[in-house]
């Protein structure tokens, strides 16, 4: 597989009048702050919204975001796949907001949680905690959880996936509610 295109934040900034933004994070990491005029269509979402973002391809450049660019590249990945053209936003939100740029937060919609980065990491850590103590206090089998937790974490950075991350998507306040993501469709259709 090809690395999808990219835009660096600057890029980003100039275009991003002309550009539909499409932000795959999580509704929750979407509500702590989002690029100016992005619309939350999470990664788990994607196929779903596929004839959506094709007629937005055919109208214009697609940028997709994500919080670093992982996901995003994912994202583009399956667009690609599907022939629809896009483009991930080199660092995604943090390197936006490290570039000095403003991230929008929406009024009145979902209470902002944790990025997912920092989800993974508590529950890879808890459950590695968790195999050890239990390893010592009940029987060592019990490390079995520690190492499994450890070869993920391998995994996840030689393929750049993370399985936790998708297991953690699907948890109820990581997912949108279905009148929030027809909103976005519908907002994605009329642009």
């Amino acid at each position: 597989m090809t690395t999808p295109a990219t835009l660096d934040t600057g890029e980003a900034r100039t275009r991003l009048h002309e550009l539909t933004v499409i932000d795959v994070r999580t509704p929750g990491e979407y509500a702590g702050g989002h690029l100016p005029g992005a619309l939350n269509i999470p990664l788990d979402q994607i196929q779903r919204a596929l004839p959506d973002i094709r007629d937005a391809a055919d109208r214009g450049d697609v940028l997709v975001v994500c919080a670093s660019g992982a996901r995003s590249e994912n994202a583009c990945r399956t667009l690609a796949g599907h022939g629809i053209t896009a483009t991930t936003l080199s660092g995604g939100t943090g390197a936006w907001a490290a570039g000095g740029h403003d991230l929008h937060k929406p009024e009145g919609g979902p209470r902002a949680s944790w990025a997912m980065e920092r989800q993974v990491r508590l529950t890879a850590g808890t459950v590695v905690l968790l195999g050890l103590l239990l390893g010592v206090l009940v029987h060592p089998a019990f490390q079995i959880l520690s190492a499994g937790i450890a070869a993920g974490l391998v995994l996840s950075a030689l393929t750049n996936t993370c399985g936790m991350a998708a297991v953690l998507a699907k948890l109820p306040h990581n997912r949108p509610r279905a009148a929030d993501l027809e909103a976005t469709l519908a907002a994605l259709r009329a642009r």
